[in-house]
């Protein structure tokens, strides 16, 4: 059994958090399952033998899965927020995420098939915002006008 990290991450998943953390360690680098844990007796939306917890790593953050049932959806009041060098790398992750089933959403967000947020951020975008000024304002106006980022326009409205 992994010992579990001081804090952790706990996700609520209707009944597929075993299949979201595979998907998740077969897209983002530094993730993987750690354990999968099933449910000793019946409980309220599962049975006994069911997997009730997952146990798993994305990007280096350790993270629960719990399969509690559907009383309690996602929303964008949380979301992993995924950090990138380049264009490739943020359709990779765009990508795989709303190929999978996933949603596209505004301003660099989309969500995967499971309901759960993702921000996939190009690092010129979070470096634009604290040098302030103007080339903060022409790079947030772009941003807001994207659902996935566009690096080069990014680069662009920073260099003005």
């Amino acid at each position: 059994m992994t010992k579990i990290a001081k804090n952790t991450i706990c996700i609520w998943y209707d009944r597929e958090a075993e299949e979201a953390a595979r998907f998740y360690a077969s897209i983002f680098p530094d993730s993987e399952v750690t354990a999968v844990l099933r449910a000793p007796a019946d409980y309220p939306s599962g049975k006994a033998g069911d997997v009730l917890v997952v146990h798993f790593i994305v990007c280096g953050i350790p993270c629960i899965g719990l399969n509690g049932g559907p009383a309690f959806p996602h929303s964008e009041a949380f979301s992993f927020q995924i950090a990138t060098d380049t264009q490739e790398e943020t359709d990779r992750y765009w990508n795989a995420i709303v190929g999978n089933g996933g949603q596209e959403s505004e301003c660099g967000w989309c969500k995967d098939r499971w309901g759960v947020n993702w921000q996939i951020t190009p690092r010129t975008l979070t470096e634009a915002l604290p040098a302030g000024g103007d080339e903060a304002k022409r790079a947030f106006a772009a941003m807001m006008t994207m659902r996935k980022i566009d690096v080069a326009a990014i680069d662009a409205a920073r260099q003005g």
